[in-house]
C-alpha cells in the first residue's frame, strides 16, 4: 500500500463552508500528520462533522481546499484509501452483522476472514449472526465501524465513534485506533468527550468553526496551565472571548 507523499495525511487550507447563509467554517486551516490519532474535540455544533465531511469530499464548500494523501478530497482514487464513519449507523438493517461486513469487504476486495477479524476488533463476534435492526444503537454503530475497518483504509475519518458506549467498550475501541496508528494508518476522530483527549497523539480544539488549539495534550496543558483538556478548552474559550470586541 502506498504512503502519502508528505508527512501530512490531510491538509486543509482556508476552508470556508456556508449553510443557510451562516458561516459554519469561516476560514479554517489544519494539518493532520500521517500515522497519528488526531482528536477533533469541541462542543456539538462547533463544525466537527462539517469538517469531516469536507475531508472525505461529501461537503459542498465555498472556498479553500482540502487535500488527502496528496489528492483533492473526494477524488475517485481515494475511495479505497479513506474510510468514513458517520454519526448515524450506515449498515443494512435486514442483514446480519457478518453479512454487512462481508458485503462491504467484497466491494473492497477483502476476504471473509478479514471481515470476521473486523467484527472481532469491534467486539461484535457474539452478535455476528444477528440482524442489525435487532441490535442496540451502540452495537449498530460498532457494526458500521467494522464495515469501515474491513477495507483497511490508510486514513480513517470517524465521527463520534464512541458515543453511547460504556467505558470498557470505549477503552477497547481506542486501543483499536491506537493499533491502527501503530501500523501507519491515520485516524481523525471527533468527540465532545474531553477525557478522550488523553488517548490522542494530537488535539484540535474546535469552537464555532475555528481552531482554538492544535497541539499535543502536554503542550496544551502547559500553554493554559490547566489540569486537564476540559479546563484547557474552557481557558481557551475565555481567552478567545476576551479578544472579541465589546
Amino acid at each position: 500500500m502506498s504512503s502519502p507523499a508528505t508527512s501530512d495525511a490531510v491538509v486543509v487550507d482556508h476552508l470556508r463552508v456556508l449553510r443557510g447563509g451562516r458561516e459554519v467554517l469561516p476560514d479554517l486551516d489544519l494539518r493532520v500528520p500521517a500515522g497519528q490519532v488526531v482528536g477533533l474535540l469541541g462542543p456539538s455544533g462547533g463544525g466537527k462533522s462539517t469538517l469531516m465531511r469536507a475531508v472525505v469530499g461529501v461537503q459542498v464548500t465555498d472556498g479553500g481546499s482540502v487535500t488527502v494523501l496528496g489528492e483533492p478530497a473526494g477524488s475517485p482514487v481515494l475511495r479505497h484509501r479513506v474510510g468514513y464513519l458517520t454519526q448515524a449507523p450506515s449498515v443494512y438493517g435486514d442483514l446480519t452483522v457478518r453479512d454487512n461486513v462481508r458485503y462491504f469487504g467484497r466491494v473492497l476486495g477483502r476476504t471473509g476472514a478479514e471481515a470476521d477479524a473486523a467484527i472481532e476488533a469491534v467486539a461484535l463476534a457474539d452478535h455476528a449472526g444477528t440482524r442489525v435492526d435487532r441490535l442496540s444503537g451502540g452495537q449498530r454503530s460498532r457494526a458500521s465501524l467494522a464495515c469501515v475497518l474491513v477495507g483497511d483504509p490508510e486514513v480513517l475519518v470517524l465521527d463520534e465513534p464512541t458515543v453511547g458506549l460504556d467505558p470498557v467498550l470505549r477503552r477497547d475501541l481506542w486501543d483499536v485506533f491506537r493499533g491502527l496508528a501503530a501500523r501507519g494508518r491515520t485516524v481523525l476522530v471527533s468527540s465532545h468527550v474531553m477525557d478522550e483527549a488523553v488517548r490522542c497523539d494530537r488535539l484540535v480544539l474546535l469552537r464555532a468553526g475555528r481552531v482554538l488549539s492544535d497541539s499535543t495534550l502536554p503542550d496544551l496543558l502547559d500553554r493554559t496551565g490547566a489540569e486537564d483538556a476540559e479546563h484547557a478548552f474552557l481557558a481557551l474559550v475565555d481567552e478567545a472571548d476576551s479578544r472579541e470586541p465589546s
